[in-house]
């Protein structure tokens, strides 16, 4: 997937991303306005100061603030009048910060997925995609557990949302370069004392640029039915590897697994690959029981009985030099 490629399907419509000023908003809005030609763009995120930066950075007659949060519905109802494409993307992600204000992450992960379905169906959005992590498979922190219920709200409403005219689907990928909370930034600072700080040296992670993370949400909104779950081909990192790639000849101080965290991460399970099929660039997990007018997937071929899309396990390992490319780029 590259820069851009699947950006021109949004000409001439009524754009909505939540939580539009982190990471993956910047990077969507850049590629949107670089490669197509939306009516409107609209970011809603709750910091100004954030809003006012990216105000400054660009400008394009397109384009529209607006604060607000995702628990606030009546504020969604506003956000969303005219719109035709919802990108969600406003979440509480961090770890540590999730399990210790766990209601909090509920608030914004839960209620305010349901908050954002409930406004789509009632504004006549016509399409809806929602992201998440690999920390939903089998989840064994809050964050994960808050994701794996909104991908089941988002699949699951579209049995209210395609009678109505309003599709809803998700994407499900790894950690991403280049975003807040990666563990790229910690080493970059730990570098220069000589020394980084490794969980396990059998840890592994997949990993995804925010431009392919963006790629994979055009193309979702593009080929989308209603009800899926598109997870990606990625590459999968070896932590020292990593920290090879960021903190060349510094030395690895272990410290072990942290609460909340997993040796492997697990894009797909071993039950959800029975409902998977295999295309040339992702995965397609469709909807168990779907309770609306969908088409199965006929396209690429379904997964061997077993199977698991797991970044231990993975076909493809990134060489120190390959995700020191990818970092630098």
């Amino acid at each position: 997937m590259t820069r851009g490629e699947f950006a021109e399907g949004l000409a001439g419509h009524s754009v909505l991303v939540t939580g539009g000023t982190g990471s993956f908003g910047n990077a969507f809005v850049d590629i949107v306005l670089a490669k197509s030609s939306p009516r409107r763009l609209v970011v809603l995120s709750r910091d100004e100061l954030k809003q006012s930066e990216m105000q400054a950075r660009l400008s394009h007659p397109a384009l529209r603030f607006f604060l607000g949060d995702v628990r606030d519905r009546d504020r969604l109802a506003r956000a969303m009048y005219d719109v035709d494409v919802v990108i969600h993307a406003a979440a509480l992600k961090q770890i540590p910060a999730c399990e210790y204000n766990p209601f909090e992450a509920i608030q914004t992960n839960v209620i305010g997925a349901k908050n954002v379905i409930e406004a789509a169906i009632d504004a006549g959005v016509k399409r809806v995609v929602a992201l998440s992590t690999d920390k939903a498979v089998n989840p064994v922190n809050l964050y994960g557990a808050t994701k794996l219920c909104a991908e089941k709200l988002f699949v699951q409403a579209n049995s209210y949302g395609v009678p109505r005219g309003t599709t809803f689907a998700c994407v499900r990928y790894g950690n991403v370069i280049g975003s807040r909370g990666s563990v790229i930034p910690v080493f970059k600072a730990q570098r220069e004392s000589g020394k980084v700080t490794v969980t396990d040296p059998k840890m592994t992670r997949f990993w995804i640029t925010l431009d392919q993370g963006v790629a994979l949400v055009l193309r979702a909104l593009e080929v989308m039915r209603g009800g899926e779950i598109f997870v990606p081909k990625l590459p999968s990192t070896r932590i020292l590897d990593l920290a090879e790639a960021v903190a060349p000849g510094c030395q690895a101080d272990f410290v072990g697994v942290r609460p909340g965290e997993k040796l492997h991460e697990v894009l797909i399970s071993e039950d959800e690959a029975r409902q998977a099929v295999q295309l040339d660039s992702m995965y397609v997990i469709e909807p168990v029981q779907p309770r609306w007018a969908y088409k199965p997937w006929t396209e690429g071929h379904r997964l061997p009985s077993g199977y698991s899309y797991a970044s231990d396990t993975n076909e493809h390992f990134l060489t120190p030099s390959e995700m020191r490319a990818l970092i630098d780029g």
